[in-house]
């Protein structure tokens, strides 16, 4: 089983085999608190997450990726760094053990940049020098879980969809005193107001999913710079719902990050096997 059959040449990506394994084997507005506002609105601070890690420049970067349907959880974690403002970044993706308990996975390299996610180690029937690439304005979801990651800067501009979120309080990430906000975010709405680069994906997901609202928790540093990002989605899948948390943790801000995307002899064109 695959989580979509998307229509992109060299079929399914990272997700479809997280899928294979699972198949193998609303926010809450009470929680409202009014103390360290500081006067801010939290849809006005929210909706400008993406413009702050812009400013910001770059960043590492951690990912996590839960799935589960029919009582089966597995879990993809993501390791890298991104440079904002030029919306490019580098992940290696950790795919989960087979069912068996049988780690037969090499991790996956992504490059992420506007309009394409570039794969290596992308599994049986890719040569191992070669790069998939898929344009990811052609995704159902718009690569928000198709790679088994949600490209950071995308995690942001989902946020500028923003219908209500309420300010939690404040907490602690990895050491760095933040502002927790909760609410629910809008993907059709966030492609219509987000950065040019990222709208093709967005309205590509905004057609894919079965719901267009998406539950988030957002934690912002006093600079307003996006710490973690925790998406909730839910899509169907040969008739069964797949839930899947996708959660983003940003810090080191200001890192050096090089990404160079393979040049055009290095994309593999042949057919992939699922």
């Amino acid at each position: 089983m695959v989580v979509q059959q998307h229509r992109v040449k060299g079929g399914a990506v990272a997700v479809a085999v997280a899928a294979g394994l699972i198949a193998s084997a609303g926010c809450s507005g009470d929680g409202a608190v009014a103390e360290d506002q500081q006067g801010s609105d939290p849809l006005v601070t929210v909706r400008g997450a993406a413009d702050a890690l812009v400013a910001a420049g770059s960043s590492e970067a951690r990912t996590s990726m839960v799935m589960a349907t029919g009582g089966t959880r597995v879990t993809i974690r993501g390791e890298g760094t991104y440079d904002f403002r030029k919306r490019m970044g580098q992940l290696k993706v950790m795919l989960p053990p087979d069912p068996d308990g049988a780690d037969k996975h090499r991790p996956i390299t992504e490059l992420l940049a506007p309009g394409a996610l570039y794969m290596k180690n992308r599994g049986a029937g890719v040569p191992a020098d070669k790069w998939v690439r898929i344009d990811t304005t052609t995704l159902d979801d718009g690569n928000l879980v198709t790679g088994g990651a949600t490209d950071p800067l995308t995690a942001a501009e989902l946020l500028r969809g923003t219908k209500h979120a309420t300010y939690v309080g404040r907490t602690d990430v990895a050491g760095t005193g933040v502002r927790h906000y909760r609410g629910v975010t809008d993907i059709a709405r966030a492609a219509r107001v987000a950065s040019p680069h990222v709208r093709g994906a967005l309205a590509a997901a905004a057609k894919g999913f079965a719901k267009d609202a998406v539950p988030f928790d957002a934690y912002l540093d006093d600079q307003g710079r996006l710490r973690k990002v925790r998406h909730r989605f839910d899509f169907a899948n040969a008739g069964r719902t797949v839930a899947v948390a996708s959660t983003t943790l940003l810090y080191a801000f200001g890192v050096p990050v090089e990404v160079r995307l393979p040049a055009a002899r290095d994309i593999y064109a042949g057919k992939i096997q699922a």
